[in-house]
């Protein structure tokens, strides 16, 4: 042993005189650098309750709780981060994944408290002294951990797509896809907004993951319109997508549209499965759309002998016969469609209830019968000139373009509405303009102003790059008529379209006039079922509301033996009418076993 290794021990007392760098006692204050992370501070206003704070935590030091007052909306889960600093380690990562930059730190870090269950709060919610400190740690501008952009999906160029009918969008590759799915933070916002509730983040590990068998599985758990709604859903979930906040929202459609295209049919087919074990009930379905085939499949996989009557040749609904197929092509439908049928479905289509087969028929033939209609009638506009054969409605002629007919293509069309209706048959007239005349000479024109219309941005956007010109408040007030042949619309500019007290009365500036050249003017300003199947009776005993069915929560009419879903109930909307189909096949089958143990209870 050396000399300086007994003499060691010694030289600490040198420091026997120096000030402590620690701190002495709770009283005598040091305090932290400016950018110091001590206790959390949270802008409870600006907080959605995404829960991404809660998944980063390594040490379990987060908990999402609800709060007295903040209630569940849209895009937001009414709970809040609350603090654990028994576990807590200060690493920032909550305020650094925070999509809102609502949690922060401050700087300060000493807390006297006889409680040691004071140390687990609600920061923003339960008052401290240092809620409002500006010093502290807060994510610097630009710092992210995930990517503010989405993956861009690959488009056909305008000019391209202006002349046929394929498909637009490439769909993602695998690559694309994992970048896309890497930026979800796994919140769970989404689902809570998708009508069908599907497992969105679990859907979305599985592409990051690779494992398309899994991400199949969770999809047809909740919607087996996959391929279909992989393309045309209205994606409204995206809107709650934790990551809008702070850049795009996931594209939450296309990753859905991935796996489906990643999976063969015979691979789907697999999966799903086939029939339950057979109960020896039965259901009629009328109308093999969405909500139709959606409870079909349910019904089937549950053991019931399902058969699904449909008036036109091909099945899907309004799916097939109102989205033309540059924006859904008829192999994703047919894709589903077949998925359902390998359940053991029975499909026949040609057959119309009130032609071919009664309404009471189905209802002595079977133990429950369900109405599944789309809205396949189009509405008008009533103005002068309306009535003329060259005014056409929208769902008329995109069924009758679907079906491969020849609708005498206008070399000038005039488009009436604002939806995406309006928007299919002004790009569908389009298309076919080019084709027979090399031009494009299509006007729509709906009474909202162009922030208010009702399709999706994205149909607009392409709309108006296809060429269509899109006229927005103006109203129409007369079909121009000469010598027995449309030539045109006229329009007034819209002042409103509502009244004080909310109801639909548009006003006009009738100085400000406008005539719109066309040999053919088209409706596209809504939709109604055609219900004349259900026949006089019928049609009175049941409850209806501005011609919507009514129905119970479980989808049942007012007649016990008949259910309603889909778009004669709760309007257009491919998902929503997934979601009906989901609710009335639940409703259905409690009914039918309940039917089955009251007749085992009988004596």
């Amino acid at each position: 042993m050396s000399v300086s290794d007994v003499l060691s021990p010694f030289t600490a007392w040198k420091n026997l005189l120096r000030d402590p760098v620690t701190i002495r006692d709770p009283l005598t204050e040091r305090p932290g650098a400016p950018r110091y992370r001590g206790f959390h501070q949270n802008d409870i206003d600006k907080c959605i309750g995404c829960g991404t704070c809660e998944a980063i935590c390594q040490n379990a030091a987060i908990d999402m709780v609800p709060v007295p007052g903040i209630d569940t909306r849209q895009g937001d889960s009414g709970l809040r981060p609350r603090i654990d600093y028994g576990r807590c380690c200060w690493c920032a990562l909550c305020v650094d994944v925070c999509m809102t930059s609502s949690l922060g730190m401050s700087n300060e870090y000493v807390w006297v408290e006889a409680d040691p269950d004071a140390f687990r709060f609600i920061p923003g919610v339960d008052a401290k002294p240092w809620d409002q400190q500006p010093l502290g740690y807060h994510r610097p501008d630009g710092h992210r951990l995930t990517a503010e952009d989405r993956i861009e999906m690959r488009e056909m160029a305008p000019e391209l797509r202006i002349d046929s009918f394929a498909e637009i969008v490439d769909g993602y590759s695998i690559e694309q896809a994992r970048l896309e799915a890497n930026r979800c933070v796994s919140c769970g916002l989404c689902i809570a907004t998708c009508p069908t509730h599907m497992a969105i983040p679990d859907y979305i590990a599985a592409v990051r993951d690779g494992d398309y068998e899994r991400g199949v599985r969770l999809l047809y758990e909740t919607n087996p319109f996959s391929a279909v709604c992989g393309r045309v859903c209205t994606h409204k979930c995206e809107t709650s997508c934790a990551a809008r906040h702070e850049g795009d929202p996931i594209a939450i459609r296309w990753l859905k549209r991935h796996i489906m295209d990643q999976v063969t049919p015979e691979q789907c087919r697999a999966i799903v499965g086939g029939p339950g074990a057979a109960t020896g009930k039965s259901v009629a379905i009328v109308g093999a759309g969405p909500a139709g085939l959606t409870a079909a499949f349910d019904l089937a996989r549950q053991g019931h002998a399902v058969t699904v009557f449909e008036a036109l040749d091909q099945p899907g609904g309004m799916t097939r016969w109102g989205i033309p197929e540059y924006r859904l092509p008829y192999d994703a439908i047919d894709r589903d469609v077949d998925i359902i049928r390998s359940v053991g479905v029975d499909i026949r289509c040609n057959m119309r209830i009130g032609r071919d087969i009664s309404l009471d028929a189905l209802h002595q033939q079977h133990d429950a019968v369900l109405l599944a209609l789309g809205l396949q009638l189009g509405r008008a506009t009533r103005i002068p000139g309306s009535d003329h054969q060259d005014v056409r409605r929208a769902v008329d002629l995109l069924r009758r373009i679907t079906a491969g007919e020849d609708i005498g293509t206008p070399r000038q069309a005039v488009v009436i509405g604002g939806g995406n209706v309006a928007m299919d048959i002004a790009r569908s007239l389009a298309r076919l303009q080019r084709q027979a005349y090399g031009e494009v000479r299509v006007t729509l024109t709906a009474l909202e102003d162009l922030d208010h219309f009702l399709a999706d941005a994205e149909e607009i956007k392409e709309a108006g790059e296809e060429g269509v010109e899109i006229l927005d408040s103006r109203g129409p007030q007369q079909v121009l008529i000469e010598n027995g042949r449309v030539t045109g619309l006229k329009t007034w500019r819209v002042k409103a379209i509502f009244d004080e007290q909310g109801r639909f009365a548009p006003t006009y500036d009738e100085t400000d006039e406008r005539l719109h050249a066309g040999d053919m003017v088209v409706e596209a300003i809504g939709q109604m079922a055609d219900t004349d199947l259900l026949g006089e009776a019928l049609t009175e005993q049941l409850e209806w509301q501005r011609g919507r069915l009514q129905v119970d929560a479980a989808g049942r009419t007012s007649e016990a033996w008949l259910w309603a879903a889909g778009d004669m109930v709760r309007g257009p909307d491919v998902v929503t009418a997934v979601a009906d189909g989901h609710r009335v096949a639940a409703s259905i089958h409690a009914a039918l076993g309940a039917t089955a143990a009251t007749k085992a209870e009988a004596p």
